[in-house]
């Protein structure tokens, strides 16, 4: 009995065929892949997230840090004074945890420095009621970390006397990794020191 035998060259053609098909889909899938991972990282760069009340998170379209980098660092350091510095029997705990996140050591260091004085002791004490009036920040964005100064106006009531108090401060600010809720600008204060405080007379304006 014969065998029947296959034209080699059909043969040939057949598996050329097969080689060429994987190869093209192979091709295909990898560029399709690639496609997608450069666009996902994108998208992944234009977006930041937070989290909402309820615990979710929500996407937020950056248009650009580097056009939003004075207004989130303007935005960190009047955050950064208001907890620091608004303040009262009832509040200082959170406010100042809520501050420590902010800031590195120099802050911790200033915190404690108070806490040792009795600042702290003071306000529960007497009851007093520090609030902040006004913040006025200045950042030098030429070159990390940025330098800044900043003019706090608070008052302190003492039940019957209000006295009204000009602070300045400065410090520098390094970028750090968002961190949702505790620090959503990703910027951190270092080297802060309290520069000067004086007491604002009543015929005097703010």
């Amino acid at each position: 009995m014969k065998i029947p035998y296959k034209n080699i060259y059909d043969v040939l053609r057949t598996n050329r065929f097969i080689v060429l098909s994987v190869v093209i889909g192979a091709v295909l899938t990898c560029t399709v892949s690639v496609f997608m991972v450069v666009r996902l990282h994108r998208e992944s760069q234009n977006n930041a997230f937070v989290v909402n009340g309820d615990g979710s998170v929500i996407p937020l379209l950056l248009v650009s840090q580097r056009e939003n980098i004075q207004v989130e660092a303007l935005a960190h350091l009047k955050l950064f004074h208001r907890y620091f510095y608004n303040i009262n029997a009832n509040n200082y705990k959170s406010n100042l945890e809520k501050a420590l996140w902010l800031g590195n050591s120099s802050v911790a260091d200033l915190y404690r420095q108070k806490q040792a004085e009795g600042v702290y002791n003071r306000l529960l004490q007497y009851s007093l009621v520090q609030e902040v009036l006004q913040i006025d920040s200045r950042v030098d964005l030429e070159k990390e970390p940025y330098p800044f100064s900043t003019t706090v106006i608070f008052k302190i009531n003492r039940g019957s006397v209000t006295d009204t108090y000009q602070l300045k401060t400065s410090g520098n600010l390094i970028h750090v990794d968002r961190n949702f809720p505790h620090n959503t600008h990703g910027f951190l204060v270092t080297g802060f020191y309290e520069n000067t405080l004086r007491k604002i007379e009543n015929y005097e304006s703010p």
